[in-house]
């Protein structure tokens, strides 16, 4: 294994570390104790800045020879996550917005999952990520992250009454 490919790991599980430990200090003590709606909302709005994966599809931004799978399967995946997102804010005060929340949740957690994927099928080098290389070191260990915050407010939060989940638009 490259050394460049073991100080990209090594930047990735230190985020991963990083960003749980915001989680479980900031975040989930916070969104825990607020209703489902009102806890998913932080959360697709950070995601809702998903569309920032398109830079893997820009000439300069990332290096010429950066695997077009690799590229291309990152770029849509997420440009997909951040409108599943919006959708879900649009739609979340009603049955519908949940129902939106888990498909984003599901959609979003998979297109992750498939980027590192298909980075390491394609032979992706964290050198050919260019200016993107601060994507999958830094930003996707919090959009994982918070996916895992997603599931579990989706399956353990009850419903509130309409009302006061409605109150707050998105």
């Amino acid at each position: 294994m490259p050394q460049q490919t073991i100080w990209f790991f090594v930047s990735i599980a230190f985020s991963l570390i990083a960003w749980g430990v915001v989680a479980a200090r900031y975040i989930w003590p916070e969104l825990h104790l607020r209703p489902r709606l009102e806890a998913l909302r932080p959360l697709l709005i950070l995601h809702s800045f998903r569309f920032i994966g398109l830079a893997f599809l820009i000439p300069g931004v990332v290096s010429p020879d950066l695997p077009p799978a690799f590229a291309h399967a990152a770029a849509y995946g997420d440009l997909i996550a951040a409108a599943l997102a919006l959708l879900s804010l649009l739609l979340l005060p009603s049955a519908a917005g949940v129902s939106a929340a888990w498909i984003f949740n599901l959609w979003g957690s998979a297109d992750l999952l498939n980027a590192f994927y298909q980075a390491f099928h394609s032979g992706l080098l964290a050198g050919q990520l260019g200016a993107t290389y601060f994507i999958p070191t830094a930003i996707v260990p919090l959009l994982l992250i918070t996916h895992g915050l997603g599931f579990r407010i989706l399956l353990q939060h009850q419903p509130a009454p309409a009302m006061q989940e409605s109150r707050h638009p998105a």
